[in-house]
């Protein structure tokens, strides 16, 4: 266990707490993202489209497939306008705690209201989704930035990781209670259908209920900038968007290391949201399997997340998470060729679920060394764009390439290219000369 005197910026309570926002919001990454709405939403997609493949949005035929896609894809391009302001903002108040409760609850009460999706309504669903990814995203900015208020440089792989982990035990004792409810549905006398009503509101609930926690114990911090007089914060908000986007210019290897981790975790987030709807689409798995089979990944990805801050420390962060690329890029392949059963279905989770929380923890801590102190939320905001549930740039691929194909396998392989773009861009990076040119102190094992 961890010497208490080896954190100077927090106590445990306080790292604890912030921990149980991961616990509480991972239940949306999991019931909702990864699980229930994708093949619920095109079932009711389906249902609207009377029989056929497509359905009239706007006088635009869109596949009944790729209509969830492209509204993570959408929720993700409204967040490139509205995330780097959030973060701006936060940086100029002391409103930081605030604002992840506001969010919080936004994104709740949203997922709570899908308990009321049925029939053929999609564009309700859509827009409900919608606006729960996007708060998803705002709350996960503003939690992101207090690593750097937490912990020191040299325990921050550390936080970050436990962070990860315990958000995948909470996701996955959720998960695993609607599991139960899904599979004995007829025994309660209710419908498939309302199993996953009651599940994606179960999930809202969940992430309501424990926001609770890191609301009383997370200490509310001062804004590291001053406020010019007669200025509001959203007009230096907007401001700031774009003197960052000139700063950032300052850090070549920050940068490079930013746009890295847009594609390669552009193509994680895409396997996440999308996996289940390949599935039950493309192999033909009932709701059980996939739910069963994304349960086990979570407490998988428990132990994986512990398993690569140890990686981190012998090998370096970067390097660990270059390996965990590789992989990926095998279960793509895995995916494309040889995926043709439930048992291979389970082979993929389980891989998919040791490298998954290394890849995430490893990259949120890497990335907090690398950026300028004083400016976590403003940067991280950028950050959160290709962040977990929220990227756009897989999604867009993945649907194109079913909508242009009618093929899930070469939609699911299309996704190759994001980790091996990742990957050859992470590798130019130094990162100890992007730490010293933030001007961080670089942890002592690099």
């Amino acid at each position: 266990m961890t010497n208490k005197k080896e954190f100077k910026l927090s106590t445990r309570k306080e790292r604890v707490s912030w921990y149980f926002y991961d616990w509480a919001v991972s239940a949306f990454s999991t019931t909702v993202v990864t699980v229930f709405i994708g093949p619920y939403l095109t079932e009711i997609t389906k249902a609207a489209a009377g029989g056929n493949d497509f359905v009239n949005i706007i006088g635009i035929p869109v596949h009944t497939g790729s209509f969830f896609p492209y509204i993570v894809s959408l929720s993700v391009l409204l967040q490139v306008i509205f995330l780097p302001i959030l973060g701006a903002i936060a940086d100029y108040t002391n409103k930081k705690k605030f604002l992840l409760g506001l969010f919080a609850y936004i994104g709740a009460i949203s997922t709570i209201l899908l308990y009321f999706l049925q029939g053929e309504m999609y564009l309700y669903g859509g827009i409900l989704f919608l606006i729960a990814n996007l708060s998803f995203g705002a709350s996960m900015v503003i939690y992101n930035s207090f690593l750097g208020d937490l912990a020191e440089a040299d325990r921050r792989d550390e936080v970050s990781s436990i962070g990860w982990a315990i958000g995948y035990l909470g996701g996955g004792v959720l998960l695993a209670a609607n599991l139960v409810l899904f599979s004995m549905a007829e025994s309660f006398g209710i419908s498939s259908g309302h199993a996953v009503r009651i599940s994606l509101t179960s999930a809202g609930l969940w992430w309501a209920i424990f926001t609770i926690l890191p609301m009383v114990f997370i200490r509310a911090r001062k804004g590291t900038k001053s406020l010019p007089q007669g200025q509001s914060v959203v007009r230096i908000g907007y401001k700031q968007l774009i003197e960052t986007f000139k700063e950032i210019r300052k850090y070549p290897k920050t940068l490079m290391f930013l746009v890295a981790y847009l594609f390669y975790n552009d193509g994680v987030q895409a396997v996440i949201a999308l996996s289940a709807q390949f599935g039950k689409e493309e192999l033909g798995l009932g709701m059980e399997t996939l739910t069963t089979v994304i349960l086990m990944v979570q407490f998988v990805a428990f132990i994986g997340s512990i398993l690569f801050n140890y990686l981190a420390k012998v090998f370096r962060t970067k390097r660990a998470i270059l390996f965990s690329l590789v992989i990926w890029t095998g279960t793509v392949i895995y995916a494309y060729q040889f995926l043709n059963d439930e048992f291979g279905f389970y082979i993929l989770g389980a891989v998919i679920a040791l490298v998954l929380g290394g890849t995430q923890a490893l990259s949120r801590s890497l990335f907090s060394l690398m950026i300028p102190p004083g400016k976590e939320a403003e940067y991280f905001s950028f950050y959160e764009v290709s962040e977990r549930g929220t990227s756009w740039l897989g999604p867009m691929v993945f649907g194109l390439s079913l909508q242009f194909t009618g093929s899930y396998r070469i939609a699911i392989l299309s996704l190759g290219v994001f980790f091996v773009i990742g990957f050859i861009m992470l590798m130019t990076v130094k990162v100890k000369s992007a730490i010293k040119e933030a001007g961080n102190v670089v942890p002592h094992y690099y």
